[in-house]
């Protein structure tokens, strides 16, 4: 017999907390009109109906900071589509979750909680977090990532040579970098800082870096990007090059002042992960600087830009970074062409943290 979730034993719990549903509050002259939720608002039935599955639970809890099309939830749960269509198809009915086409591929995310029943979609997706996703979601996605990975790596491989020019398609590296090196100038005592830039590339930025800070690590984990790196950075005794993940850095108890990365995110299979290891590689007080696209619908930057991500948006930046105990400090956003859009974030690590 499936064991039932706790949540389901709280709705009642939770049916009062939407303002205005609470049947006390009812007269016998009420219409159904003037109890009807709100325009845009999923009915109490439909919401209640999404969240009476177990599995429907779990797929909440998996999107927590995951963005994933039907093939690579059918992969994560180890079910064939015609199982799992119906399940995601009740889910958006009820606005937990949203959906974006991007080309032939649909890809579903987690809805933040808004409008008339604001807080009791957040306080039902906070029950839904508190418990963990299992082993095997948690292998499943592990799987999912690698794969996203590996095309990640084989498009750097196979277009080390030419990537400059194509990702300035899309946004002007001078812009971006300059941005970056204006914040990184607010640091204090810059001279002896400790900087990490992870996905150096080329190692455009990182003459740059080596010319105001005590120290530069360029972390990447293309061998055929650093080949190119170590090239532009032979005459900088400050600066080292490593091959390998910012989650590897950690094992070394290695800590850095500044960590940047530029352009980087929306080519990593685990954004939220990444965040997760800059700031636990910051000093106490040191700072997260980032470039990223804003959120678009280019989606012919996957296939020439190896785009994993088509951006993000602010506030799920936002989201990851205070999640990764950071906090916004300052931002820049910049208007490319094509109507692309650039942020440049700062964050400084939590001194409690």
């Amino acid at each position: 017999m499936t064991q039932k979730s706790p949540l389901l034993i709280h709705q009642n719990i939770l049916i009062n907390a939407w303002e205005g549903a609470s049947l006390r509050a009812m007269t016998p002259a009420a219409s159904l009109a003037s109890i009807a939720p709100a325009a845009g608002a999923p009915a109490l039935p439909i919401l209640f109906k999404a969240l009476g599955d177990e599995l429907r639970l779990q797929v909440l809890r998996l999107l927590k900071d995951e963005s994933l099309n039907v093939s690579e939830l059918c992969e994560v749960f180890q079910l064939k589509q015609s199982a799992l269509s119906h399940h995601l198809k009740i889910l958006v009915q009820a606005k937990l979750l949203g959906r974006k086409k991007e080309g032939t591929v649909t890809f579903y995310r987690r809805e933040v909680p808004e409008g008339a029943q604001e807080s009791l979609l957040a306080e039902v997706l906070r029950q839904i977090d508190t418990t963990a996703l299992s082993p095997l979601l948690q292998r499943g996605l592990l799987r999912v990532q690698a794969v996203r990975e590996q095309h990640s790596r084989a498009f750097f491989r196979d277009n080390s040579e030419r990537l400059r020019e194509q990702q300035e398609l899309i946004a002007s590296w001078e812009d971006y970098s300059n941005a970056t090196l204006h914040l990184l100038e607010r640091t204090d005592n810059l001279a002896d800082a400790s900087v990490l830039e992870i996905g150096p590339g080329d190692g455009s930025l990182l003459p740059a870096l080596a010319e105001r800070a005590g120290s530069v690590t360029g972390l990447d984990n293309s061998e055929e990007m650093l080949a190119l790196a170590k090239a532009r950075t032979l005459r900088f005794e400050n600066v080292v090059l490593v091959l390998g993940e910012a989650e590897g850095l950690l094992g070394d108890k290695r800590q850095f002042d500044v960590v940047i990365a530029n352009m980087v995110l929306h080519h990593t299979p685990d954004p939220a992960a990444m965040l997760r290891a800059a700031g636990q590689l910051l000093t106490p007080g040191g700072r997260v600087i980032i470039s990223e696209l804003c959120a678009h619908d280019q989606l012919w930057a996957r296939e020439h830009c190896g785009d994993l991500w088509l951006g993000f948006e602010a506030g799920q930046l936002s989201d990851w970074a205070h999640a990764a105990g950071l906090e916004n400090r300052a931002e820049l956003f910049l208007a490319q062409r094509n109507g692309f859009q650039i942020q440049v974030r700062l964050f400084q690590k939590q001194t409690n943290k």
